[in-house]
């Protein structure tokens, strides 16, 4: 996820606003967000959150912390469609100034004097952004690649980076996901033809899943579909959503029609292509719930095809391979690139790194948007090319000046958690309880007493998942102990009701503990009757 900082004459610029996915290290959180709490303390210096493109790491935040941070949002069309959609399941929605910026755009934010550069990337209008003050220009590169025929949208404008290199870049902040390959991305035309010549050969039903933002690569699914003879079905709101957005800002208007969900039972097996989220393996995703067999209407079986178009995200490997190895066990032959030519990456590889290098000319680049084995990764790649390197992690500040960049301090930073409605710290409390009751369970011990505090009746436990790992004789004992132990409080004590229910926590934890070998969350209840 990404939310870039850039600060002059005390004036601040926000860089994207993006969110993640909880990796397997956090199963206890699922969208993950930036900690947006340093800036948003001094959110009437921040002049506005400028978008380099419609990728959920890069825009996902904002209909989540556009509150906390209240300043208008600059994006292209594509990126502001999506971003309307987002918003319109907010309360807030008509709160936020929204401002279209065309592709190659320029305008200026007090001290910033900010142009959109056209780059190519797996979504539609990506653009590197670059920041002009009084102190030089920047170029924040955003997500991109050269790609000579990305299907959709244009490629990137080899000509403004050089015009920028011609007047002098102090730093490049730069797209390193890619940093550790060789050689060069690969072309989105390329996969086009790939599935033009794979998908008349298939028999059976035929789903492929890749990100949804990727409109290019949907383009060409179904540009392929339709000379397989089969009709295309979107299953998964994200398709929906950002097919709706490609359309309105100009994209895919000569699609065909789209098979309706409901409807696809209707369709020959061999006629039909399933357009389907959840590459990743998330859990509520589309092709989770196929593999599952708990979707409404999508269904893959025997000599059914699945194919993922999409690399995978470091982290998410166990997901995937799960729906993978279900979709396997249902006797769907799953297909990834490897098997076939279904994917090349969006991002630049060395080749394209030394490339932008040669345009722009940078004093410094300073590495962004990967681990850190990327980001050094480019480092070293850009020490190679003569060129220095400020290596940054999230929260330090770096000062352009004097010799050149220099991290020279650093903010609070971290990461909060969608919980239902509410949005709370990854490190809080309430994560903290949630991860120990997924390990170790909880533990209820309820009972009642009067109004001088006596036991009225007996204390029952009650522990889902838990206490049915032990025998009926072991949990009666379990009960009895804290019965006993309830009855053992001196009178003073269940006088008090914090403490009372403060001495029969500890007291039911060791109870239960002993048995079970596990330290669980415990919790009591006591009703005064």
């Amino acid at each position: 996820m990404n939310f870039n900082l850039y600060g002059c004459d005390g004036a601040w610029l926000a860089v994207d606003c993006g969110m993640g996915f909880a990796g397997p290290e956090t199963p206890e959180a699922e969208i993950v967000l930036p900690d947006p709490a340093f800036i948003a303390q001094q959110r009437e210096d921040l002049l506005g959150i400028v978008i380099t493109h419609a990728h959920e790491d890069h825009i996902g935040g904002i209909a989540r912390l556009w509150p906390q941070l209240r300043c208008p949002v600059y994006a292209t069309p594509f990126a502001a469609a999506v971003i309307r959609r987002k918003l319109q399941e907010t309360s807030f929605s008509r709160e936020v100034k929204l401002h279209i910026i065309p592709p190659g755009g320029a305008f200026e934010l007090g001290p910033f004097k900010l142009r959109y550069i056209r780059m190519t990337h797996s979504t539609p209008e990506a653009q590197a952004l670059a920041i002009t003050t009084h102190h030089g220009t920047v170029l924040h590169t955003g997500d991109w690649k050269f790609d000579p025929a990305p299907v959709v949208g244009a490629v990137t404008d080899e000509a403004a980076l050089k015009a920028l290199g011609d007047e002098g870049v102090l730093a490049i902040i730069s797209d390193s996901t890619c940093a550790t390959v060789e050689g060069h991305s690969g072309s989105e035309a390329d996969v086009k033809k790939s599935f033009e010549a794979l998908l008349p050969d298939l028999t059976g039903r035929v789903a492929v899943t890749c990100f949804a933002s990727n409109v290019a690569r949907v383009a060409s699914i179904i540009a392929a579909a339709e000379i397989a003879g089969r009709h295309v079905a979107l299953v998964g709101r994200s398709l929906n959503t950002y097919m709706a957005a490609a359309q309105e800002a100009g994209y895919l208007k000569d699609v065909p029609d789209f098979v309706p969900e409901e409807e696809i039972g209707g369709i020959p097996d061999d006629n039909l292509l399933l357009l389907v989220t959840g590459s990743q393996g998330e859990p509520r995703s589309a092709m989770a719930r196929i593999a599952a067999d708990t979707h409404r209407y999508a269904v893959l079986g025997e000599g059914d095809k699945a194919i993922f178009s999409a690399r995978t995200i470091p982290g998410n490997e166990r997901a995937i391979f799960a729906v993978q190895d279900q979709l396997t066990k249902r006797g769907v032959q799953v297909i990834v690139d490897g098997d076939e030519f279904v994917h090349v990456s969006g991002h630049p590889a060395r080749e394209e790194l030394r490339k932008l290098y040669k345009l722009i000319r940078p004093k410094f680049i300073i590495p962004t948007h990967g681990e850190w084995r990327h980001l050094s990764a480019q480092a070293a790649f850009a020490k190679e090319n003569g060129i220095n390197t400020v290596l940054v992690e999230d929260g330090d500040v770096v000062l352009f000046g004097g010799n050149g960049p220099a991290v020279v301090d650093a903010v609070p930073t971290g990461r909060l958690v969608v919980d239902g409605d509410r949005i709370v710290p990854l490190k809080g409390s309430v994560l903290a309880a949630r991860k120990r009751m997924l390990f170790n369970g909880v533990v209820v011990g309820s009972f009642a007493v009067n109004a001088k505090g006596k036991l009225v009746g007996a204390p029952r436990i009650s522990a889902p998942g838990l206490l049915e790992e032990l025998d009926g004789a072991q949990r009666i004992a379990c009960e009895h102990e804290f019965h006993e132990l309830l009855e053992d409080l001196a009178p003073a004590l269940r006088q008090d009701e914090a403490a009372f229910a403060e001495a029969a926590r500890a007291g039911l934890r060791r109870i239960v503990g002993k048995p079970l070998g596990k330290r669980p969350l415990v919790e009591v209840h006591i009703l005064t009757v």
